[in-house]
């Protein structure tokens, strides 16, 4: 399910260019608390792998740089997307019936809110992201300290990561197991993208894309995000 909310305020809504922490933290102070603490601290386990089931969108909406900021005017959209019911339900709940939100600095309030359930009927679907898909391992070093090495589309192994990525999701969500290749094929040109994301660099891919392989991983990824790092504001997409 994904949910499409408006903000609108009385002044400028300015956050820093590298926000993705801040609107982290805005989702998880408006849903339930228990949830949020949950999601949080534990989420959804499998093979020692946590997943928090859900990933939002760039904010989107005209806005100027201004220094290492971004003013927005005095409106803008996030896109928030989850596989879970609860979740989606609590966070339209709060958004709708608190009279003032805070995003960083700013008092905002909410102006509308959609609901779209992108379901996936076929093998295949198209998609446009609306943030980066993040696709990334990380290895050891001789001195055994570690590092990441991220991935883009067409690298060998950036499919085997997202198919990999998304069957521990499904596992997590389901209990079950399931098997099926991952296709991921641009649809044109792939923009790299570079976040921090407190204090970390985060090297994500934006473009269209057609994506082949099970219904239900598809869905899941269409849900949950694709990719890596989706509660950090990552693999959010539209299908088209």
């Amino acid at each position: 399910m994904q949910i499409r909310i408006s903000f609108i305020s009385d002044k400028d809504i300015v956050l820093p260019i590298h926000y993705n922490s801040i609107v982290q933290a805005f989702i998880y102070s408006n849903i339930d608390k228990n949830l949020a603490h949950f999601l949080h601290d534990r989420g959804f386990m499998t093979n020692g792998r946590t997943f928090k089931m859900f990933s939002f969108s760039r904010i989107i909406g005209r806005f100027k740089i201004q220094e290492d900021q971004m003013n927005f005017g005095t409106k803008m959209q996030i896109l928030i997307s989850s596989p879970l019911d609860d979740f989606c339900k609590s966070i339209a709940n709060n958004m709708l019936q608190r009279n003032n939100l805070f995003i960083g600095q700013n008092s905002i309030k909410t102006e509308q809110i959609e609901i779209n359930n992108q379901y996936v009927t076929e093998d295949r679907i198209v998609v446009n992201t609306l943030s980066p898909i993040v696709v990334y391992s990380t290895f050891l070093k001789p001195d055994n300290s570690k590092y990441t090495c991220y991935f883009m589309p067409r690298e060998p192994d950036f499919n085997r990561l997202i198919k990999d990525n998304l069957i521990k999701k499904y596992n997590a969500l389901t209990n079950e197991t399931i098997e099926s290749d991952i296709e991921v094929i641009p649809l044109g040109p792939v923009k790299q993208n570079l976040t921090y994301y407190k204090n970390t660099i985060i090297k994500g891919a934006s473009g269209k894309f057609l994506i082949k392989g099970s219904k239900d991983l598809l869905q899941v990824g269409v849900d949950a995000g694709f990719g890596s790092k989706n509660s950090q504001g990552f693999g959010c997409v539209k299908v088209i």
